[in-house]
């Protein structure tokens, strides 16, 4: 099925709605589960029936300045609702604060550990400011990808930038490229691990395989010898040569050696 995504302003997803006579970078107003609510249009592409939006306009002068106005009002009451939070010793951390079109909703997003009974909060909430309150966990990832950050790379966190899915990252895959295991290497500012460890992963798994370990007996263009350290960006082999009491280590490439199947001699 041939749809649109339209990329939501006030939230971290993207919605779909038939194609119409709307082009790329024109912003429009959808209808969606929360009310009305402002997006750009990305692209065109192909979903199995994914769950539609509804089009309601293409945004007027008047939408653009009403959002304005609405991020405006929610900066100004984020310190509110943190403190009442507080007050009532919530164990959450509210993040971003976001409203419909139309202020007919305050979506409250928040992080938590546990189950917070928030029915207390949204009651003072809803009385103070005369509207609808929805509370909306996230994970970290999700909160980073709301606010964004600067990662380690001195680029925009991926997740803020072009991310729209969350893909599983393990420890198995900063082993595989030989990082370092200390969290400020391998976690990103929403503390879980990197995403970009994911990319080169299927890569670094297949150089794995070919790559012989330290401690391994290998056969060189120069004779046999033991592997002492392993180079997985330059694939590259350094080897011992032991003649007597003297030593060598040499430095092949990865395609010069042979391992044989009983290479481990330790």
């Amino acid at each position: 099925m041939q749809v649109t995504e339209v990329v939501l302003l006030d939230s971290p997803n993207s919605v779909y709605i038939k194609p119409n006579a709307c082009k790329r970078g024109d912003r429009v107003v959808v209808s969606t589960s929360t009310g009305l609510e402002l997006g750009i249009i990305k692209s065109i592409q192909e979903k199995a029936e994914p769950e539609l939006a509804d089009f309601v306009r293409i945004a007027t002068e008047e939408d653009n300045k009403k959002r304005c106005e609405n991020c405006k009002y929610t900066r100004s009451i984020l310190p509110e609702i943190k403190a009442e939070a507080e007050r009532l010793n919530l164990d959450m951390k509210i993040g971003i604060i976001a409203t419909n079109l139309d202020r007919s909703k305050i979506i409250v997003n928040y992080t938590a550990d546990d189950r917070v009974d928030f029915r207390e909060l949204i009651k003072n909430l809803g009385s103070t400011y005369k509207t609808r309150i929805e509370m909306r966990q996230i994970g970290n990832r999700d909160e980073a990808k709301s606010l964004g950050a600067i990662g380690i790379c001195g680029q925009v966190c991926c997740c803020k930038r072009f991310l729209k899915d969350f893909d599983k990252v393990t420890i198995k895959m900063a082993k595989n490229q030989n990082i370092s295991l200390n969290p400020t290497r391998i976690n990103g500012m929403c503390g879980r691990l990197l995403c970009c460890l994911k990319y080169e992963d299927e890569y670094y798994e297949e150089l794995q395989k070919r790559m012989p370990k330290v401690g391994f007996k290998i056969t060189t263009p120069d004779g046999k010898g033991e592997v002492t350290a392993t180079n997985l960006l330059k694939e590259t082999v350094s080897v011992k040569f032991t003649n007597g009491d003297s030593t060598e280590v040499k430095t092949y490439n990865l395609d010069d050696i042979k391992v044989s199947k009983d290479a481990k001699n330790r």
